[in-house]
């Protein structure tokens, strides 16, 4: 049975039955609402304490003040220290001696925020003495020149900061003792290497002044990688003093430093090549370069008959009649057979013969 058509009040148009229920709904929710809430605004809140526990209070509304960003307070940049009775700071000194105050800023000595460098204690002075002296008369009095000095008083100015770490056996050593001082070999101000200051492009043009000889068998065939740039002369010395011979960085010997790369020729060994101990690696080889193969001192077999001359393989082997036959001669003559020359731990390696 369908509802029929209502005329819903208001309007002149006829809506089917359905709809004019759902509208009558609406209107009746709508006026028993407005009563109630007309009757709860008009009853104070004193009558119903409940309701005065329960009802939420307004929110009040939070002014939040805008974040205040920190503020940033740009570093100054340090000043030099203030100069000490009798000195009169690196900027007096610049003005005639222009140019130095620039080299030296761009060194390690101009790092003013390190507390060991020149220029964080008095500059110019540090190293070259109170200089207001020279200052009220640059003529007649003049600081410490090091190029005037000698090599003791170069080497005490030097030491007063360079006493530690490698430069800790200075005093005593072979080039202190041979008169060499610091500036033979560094520059402060005017330095041609990118490390360490040298006067020179590099170690190895340093070293050339006074090793010559072995300097230049860096250019034999056989040598160290120095020239390809791989080592320098530090790699093995230390040139401002150490506790063992020929200046050299580790142990106490020539065997030592050399095994410290070469460690599969230290051992220990069952059967050890007579005469390795202490310079035996010397005995053999140029550690600066050679022309014979594996930097030896001689060719082979000469270089094995040294010492092997009267027995097993007698010196015969040199003479026109047998020359012509001996495979000793070529190849890698005695090492051909006694490949483990440097030692064995074969239980029958008496002879070399195994590894």
């Amino acid at each position: 049975m369908r509802c029929p058509n209502w005329l819903v009040p208001g309007s002149r148009f006829r809506v089917p039955g359905s709809l004019a229920v759902l509208s009558a709904a609406a209107v009746f929710v709508a006026a028993l609402t407005t009563a109630v809430l007309a009757g709860t605004a008009d009853s104070p809140a004193a009558d119903h304490p409940q309701a005065a526990q329960t009802a939420p209070k307004p929110a009040t509304p939070q002014t939040t003040k805008p974040a205040t960003p920190p503020t940033t307070v740009a570093a100054a940049p340090q000043a030099p220290p203030t100069p000490q009775a009798g000195y009169v700071g690196t900027e007096v000194c610049a003005t005639c001696h222009t140019g130095y105050d620039t080299s030296i800023n761009a060194s390690r000595h101009g790092l003013i925020k390190h507390p060991g460098s020149p220029a964080a204690a008095q500059g110019c002075e540090t190293c070259h003495g109170p200089g207001e002296a020279h200052a009220s008369d640059p003529e007649k009095i003049k600081p410490k020149q090091f190029n005037k000095i000698s090599a003791k008083e170069v080497n005490a100015t030097c030491v007063t900061c360079h006493n530690k770490g490698e430069h800790a056996l200075w005093k005593g050593s072979q080039h202190e003792a041979r008169n060499v001082s610091c500036i033979s070999c560094h520059s402060i101000h005017k330095p041609m290497s990118t490390t360490s200051q040298l006067k020179a492009m590099n170690q190895q043009g340093t070293c050339i002044t006074c090793h010559r000889d072995k300097v230049a068998k860096l250019d034999k065939s056989g040598h160290m990688p120095v020239r390809e740039g791989k080592m320098e002369c530090s790699s093995c010395h230390n040139p401002h003093g150490t506790t063992n011979v020929k200046l050299l960085k580790t142990g106490n010997t020539v065997n030592e430093a050399c095994s410290s790369c070469h460690a599969e020729k230290r051992g220990p060994w069952l059967f050890e090549h007579a005469g390795i101990n202490g310079e035996g690696c010397t005995t053999c080889h140029d550690p600066h370069g050679s022309s014979n193969d594996r930097m030896l001192v001689a060719k082979l077999p000469f270089l094995c008959q040294r010492c092997h001359n009267h027995t097993r393989h007698p010196a015969t082997i040199y003479d026109n009649k047998v020359v012509q036959s001996s495979n000793r001669l070529f190849s890698r003559s005695c090492v051909t057979c006694h490949s483990a020359i440097h030692g064995s731990n074969h239980p029958s390696g008496s002879t070399f013969l195994r590894q």
